[in-house]
């Protein structure tokens, strides 16, 4: 029999790093609040017949926000055979308070206690078998980085899901809240029971104003005005709005609860480490200058030291199969075109991109420690002023960030936003910051023309990017979206120390959609560039590529950037053909110039000089993203008209960048 297990519980709570212990999955973890935006699916590693939804972390069932709207509608619709409540146990009573809502779904449900090592580790305790008897469903403590405890709850949840096994009403309501809720029961009984929806769950949401919810029972006006009366009576009986009652009535359950069962210190010993470290981390003198310093640590290890040098090596292995392919080819007698095919164009495109893989690797390596301790969760935080200067809020700092690794999961982590306005700003400014498919055309350049200052470049470029967010949002503040950005609230999480299992899973992540990329869009990218250097207009075979179909298109467009200072021909191909995909630049020239993992050195500055070269990366940097980017902005802004829009305007910020940084270069003497 098939099982559905639905992870459900706070941001930050542990969801999705249990769901990649179950399942296997690399999707991605990290230590800050919102990383999951909408559902993921994965089957269970040790049972092929238990699929585990991983959902949204939300803080209720209110539909306020995307989060909200996802889980709630699946719990209700598609009804999951158990809910699988994740709680962090070194704040229970904040988790608990979507215990008790989910409890209402009258579902077969089981309690996953994680983070259990870190509060017996600070001294507390929780006693379980009193906790599973007042809740009346099964508690089972797991530890979801170790996979303590994770078999055991595994084998409770498919035995609740296996009997039906139902919670107990909890019947904790008093007083004028207890009227309210069960008058209102006992007035929408019927039509509840003929939607199949969970009645006390009806009953509280209808008091709280849920419009949604009020619309699908198909009330009457008269229902509508008895509910009114009595959420109207128990507001002035407590002396307070509707919601503040119902929070109330629940929190005071959950002290009562907490009170028996759970035994915390003042302080978790991860508490009392965070607090220590936020007051250089978060100071409002040191924290932009740590972050600074962090990031060209970062960069400095990666593209001078770590990262430079496993790539120098893979390029060596790459170019000796290259050779070793090439002697073969000959040997056999293939024919000059088919050779030149896959010497020239498969081995000479592809092998130049997946060169730089292992700096890829290592700089997620880097980011994946930063984001696991906490640390990145604080510098959204530290944002959140200079944010707002720009009309945003700390909250659009998640999707930016997600931006560097790359830009359609960022584009869709806005849906995260609960404000449209500022969904739709960061949707715009996401794409200036740097995505993980540059770094190839990033590395070649400076290899070639910065080798003495990678370090200083690469935080050039990166710095470069998010200040030309920083002007774009304040644009956009002025001139097109009025108003003012909503309150940001964040938890900031304990620091901890990251696992090699997560921080393994994410590094293989990036691998594998490169190495996907790589071969898949770079391959047929690659191909297709070879045949239309290769050939002239009446499909001649040429010997100089400059006779080529693909120089014509590229004379055709050069001359818009010779102002930059690249009017070369094969240079601007690279760019137009990098809109399928960043890396294909690379690939690109690499084809164009005949050169292979040799054009970091001579090749390219045939066409390039040093200043050439840094008005090129600025408008690699700065110009639209690839065209799943470019789809993902089409989705979720619902306009090709906006899309077109942000498109022109990032062709033009980048072509003004790029025509600043030569001609000022020029003027300081630059060359």
């Amino acid at each position: 029999m098939s099982l559905t297990f639905a992870l459900v519980g706070n941001q930050n709570c542990g969801k999705s790093t249990l769901f990649n212990y179950l399942t296997g999955s690399n999707q991605h973890v990290g230590n800050f609040p919102g990383v999951t935006v909408q559902k993921k699916e994965g089957i269970l590693l040790k049972d092929k017949d238990i699929t585990v939804i991983d959902l949204p972390g939300i803080y209720s069932l209110s539909p306020y926000t995307s989060e909200e709207i996802v889980t709630r509608d699946l719990l209700l619709r598609n009804k999951p055979d158990v809910i699988v409540n994740v709680l962090d146990a070194t704040n229970i009573e904040r988790s608990l308070y979507l215990s008790l809502q989910l409890i209402e779904l009258n579902t077969p449900m089981v309690i996953a206690l994680n983070m259990m090592d870190e509060l017996q580790a600070s001294g507390g305790s929780i006693d379980i078998k009193s906790l599973e008897k007042k809740l009346t469903i099964p508690v089972i403590p797991i530890t979801a980085n170790s996979g303590a405890g994770v078999d055991e709850l595994v084998r409770r949840a498919k035995t609740a899901a296996e009997t039906g096994q139902l919670p107990e009403r909890i019947d904790f309501c008093k007083g004028p809240a207890h009227v309210a809720i069960h008058s209102i029961a006992h007035l929408i009984e019927h039509k509840v029971r003929q939607k199949g929806l969970p009645l006390r769950f009806s009953a509280t949401k209808l008091i709280e104003g849920d419009d949604l919810l009020s619309a699908e029972l198909e009330l009457t006006e008269n229902e509508k005005d008895i509910i009114g009366h009595l959420t109207t009576e128990l507001e002035t009986a407590l002396d307070t709005d509707k919601e503040a009652a119902l929070a109330d009535m629940r929190y005071t359950y959950i002290e009562e609860l907490c009170s028996e069962t759970v035994h915390k210190p003042d302080e978790s010993i991860a508490q009392q480490r965070s607090v220590k470290m936020d007051r250089y981390l978060t100071s409002k003198y040191f924290a932009i200058p740590i972050f600074l310093l962090t990031m060209f640590t970062v960069f400095w290890l990666t593209f001078d030291v770590i990262g430079a040098t496993l790539s120098e090596w893979l390029e060596l292995g790459i170019a000796a199969v290259t050779d070793a392919a090439d002697a073969g080819l000959t040997a056999a007698g293939v024919s000059a075109p088919i050779h030149s095919l896959i010497i020239d164009g498969v081995f000479t495109g592809v092998g130049s991109v997946l060169s730089f893989l292992p700096t890829i690797v290592t700089l997620f390596f880097f980011l994946s420690l930063l984001e696991d301790t906490g640390y990145m969760a604080r510098i959204a935080f530290v944002m959140d002023m200079l944010l707002r200067k720009i009309g945003l809020s700390g909250s659009s700092f998640v999707p930016m960030l997600i931006g560097f690794g790359c830009s359609v999961p960022a584009i869709m982590a806005t849906r995260t936003l609960a404000s449209e306005r500022d969904r739709k700003i960061t949707i715009i400014l996401t794409p200036f910051m740097s995505c993980s498919a540059k770094l190839p055309v990033y590395g070649v350049f400076i290899a070639a023309f910065f080798a003495d200052n990678r370090a200083q470049v690469m935080m050039f470029l990166y710095l470069t990017g998010i200040c030309m967010a920083i002007l774009s949002g304040l644009l956009l503040k002025a001139f097109v979206f009025n108003g003012q950005p909503v309150p940001f609230v964040m938890e900031l999480p304990a620091y901890r120390l990251p696992t090699a299992r997560n921080i393994g899973l994410h590094m293989w992540s990036k691998a594998k959609d490169f190495l996907y990329r790589a071969f898949t869009i770079i391959f047929l990218a690659s191909i297709v560039i070879w045949l239309l250097q290769s050939f002239d207009t009446r499909f001649y075979m040429v010997e100089d590529p400059a006779q080529s179909m693909l120089a014509q298109i590229g004379s055709f467009i050069s001359p818009v950037f010779a102002p930059l200072g690249f009017g070369d021909w094969r240079a601007a191909t690279a760019l137009i053909t990098g809109i399928t995909a960043k890396e294909v630049v690379i690939s690109t020239l690499s084809v164009l110039t005949g050169s292979g993992d040799e054009m970091v050195g001579s090749a390219l500055q045939t066409i390039f000089s040093p200043l050439t070269a840094l008005s090129y990366l600025t408008f690699a940097l700065l110009y639209p993203p690839c065209v799943a980017a470019l789809a993902a902005i089409r989705r979720e802004m619902n306009s090709g008209i906006a899309t077109l829009c942000i498109m022109v305007y990032e062709i033009t910020i980048a072509w003004l960048m790029a025509f600043a940084v030569y001609h000022i270069g020029k003027m300081l003497g630059f060359n």
